[in-house]
């Protein structure tokens, strides 16, 4: 059944979050009212589907809400008499603010409040009081969590695909990087802001020197040491140079269940049995058969050298690799985000050192504000995704084809991570979780008198 309105109002319009959510009443008949009027749309009653249907709003046809709005499998004259409600919800907030760039002299905040952590481990311990204690689940008792194990092999091969890739569109897309910070900007030519905080900025006022950038550049080489047993003794400072050091990721992806022959790791088939707190013996595992040789359950990809990368040759092939790169970007953050979920990684509070483990290692090679008062030792604290995996953001530029960034214009830019900005300018279409940072519906000034102007 097809009923046509000629009149919507706004019931009640407003948001308490970063979603909007908007309630609009549609009627029947045509009246008079001092609400906003719209144009004329349709809507269709499906019994069937239970969903409602706007066929003339092409704003809603090719924008970022979501409609939802339930009715009753049946439908009556006088059911149709009555306003309906329509809920309006954006998945994403439409602007939101840039990643908060910390200096060396502050320490990482805590994912979760340490006092909310106190809170919730006083609660379990009143829980746990008076009742036998549980079997650790795994990977707690030495065991792979089995469901995240091909989940694992597709991390470790989106990340060599992105290297592959970026090593690709590197020689078509120009990437800028300062010789004396670690900023970066895509694009024909750098950026004029002056925000350098490098050596000598203050001879050179701020202004960056750009120079050519590397796969490095955009990919932060974020390393790990090399667990042979996650469950085993920490690593102690007199160990640090004979234990080898491999990318982060790769140790996640390895902890979580890739065999990578050059890098072995103890695999047990029983859980381990604890005989104190931090203390624990292996299972016998003499009634089992003589174990199989490992080998990788799905081909793992290898890094091409980059005088093996091919660039594309035309347009096509171009955006088609922009599309492929960006989306290893987001498999590898995905399912690096559902594996730290299960596998514990921590990070240090003061520099960059991640650790892929149960408890940080003791090596004192922490060089950041005041480690002479830690003795080098490093502040573990559990690690987030953008500390695995650090994003890089830099300035999105509006159109490459146009006139440069003007640093009288700052405040109108907006800022995307390294990767989404590359492929964005190589042709691939731009992910709905960046356009709130990218500020892709600001109007852009085209002079300083007209920014004045902006209220």
């Amino acid at each position: 059944m097809l009923v046509s309105s000629s009149i919507a109002t706004w019931t009640d319009c407003g948001s308490s979050s970063n979603y909007p959510l908007c309630t609009m009443a549609f009627f029947h008949s045509k009246l008079r009212s001092s609400f906003l009027r719209m144009e004329p749309f349709t809507v269709s009653f499906l019994p069937s589907s239970e969903f409602l249907k706007l066929s003339s709003f092409h704003s809603f046809q090719h924008s970022d809400l979501k409609l939802r709005h339930s009715f009753k499998s049946r439908t009556t004259p006088r059911m149709l008499r009555q306003p309906h409600e329509l809920v309006i919800t954006n998945e994403y907030p439409q602007n939101a603010d840039f990643p908060r760039n910390y200096s060396r002299k502050e320490k990482k905040p805590f994912p979760i409040p340490i006092v909310e952590l106190r809170r919730a481990a006083r609660e379990r311990f009143k829980k746990s009081k008076g009742q036998p204690k549980g079997r650790a689940p795994p990977p707690k008792n030495g065991l792979l969590v089995q469901c995240l194990v091909p989940l694992a092999y597709d991390v470790f091969n989106a990340r060599i695909t992105l290297i592959n890739n970026l090593k690709k569109l590197l020689k078509v897309v120009p990437v800028h990087a300062c010789g004396w910070c670690n900023e970066l900007h895509v694009g024909p030519e750098g950026h004029p802001f002056k925000s350098c905080k490098g050596k000598h900025a203050t001879l050179r006022k701020g202004l960056h020197q750009w120079t050519n950038a590397a796969v490095e550049d955009v990919l932060v080489p974020i390393e790990a040491y090399h667990l042979y047993d996650p469950l085993g003794k920490r690593i102690k400072h007199e160990e640090r140079f004979s234990i080898p050091r491999i990318p982060a990721v790769m140790e996640l992806c390895i902890q979580a269940g890739v065999y990578v022959s050059e890098y072995p790791t103890k695999r047990r088939r029983k859980p381990i049995i604890r005989i104190g707190k931090r203390e624990f013996v292996d299972a016998d595992e003499s009634d089992l058969p003589d174990p199989v040789p490992e080998v990788p359950l799905k081909p793992l990809l290898t890094e091409l050298p980059i005088s093996e990368a091919v660039a594309p040759t035309n347009e096509e092939e171009k955006t088609l690799l922009a599309e492929e790169t960006l989306q290893a970007w987001e498999k590898m953050r995905k399912g690096a985000k559902k594996l730290m979920q299960m596998y514990r990684v921590r990070v240090c509070g003061y520099c960059p050192e991640v650790h892929v483990g149960h408890s940080g290692h003791k090596a004192q090679n922490c060089g950041a504000h005041k480690h002479q008062q830690r003795n080098g030792q490093h502040g573990w604290q559990s690690a987030v995704l953008d500390n695995l995996i650090p994003p890089r953001y830099v300035w999105h530029v509006p159109d490459v084809d146009g006139p440069p960034l003007r640093r009288e214009l700052r405040n109108f830019y907006g800022q995307a991570p390294a990767v989404v900005e590359i492929c964005v300018q190589a042709g691939a279409a731009v992910p709905d979780q960046y356009k709130s940072t990218m500020r892709l519906d600001i109007g852009i000034p085209s002079s300083v008198k007209e920014a004045e102007m902006v209220v």
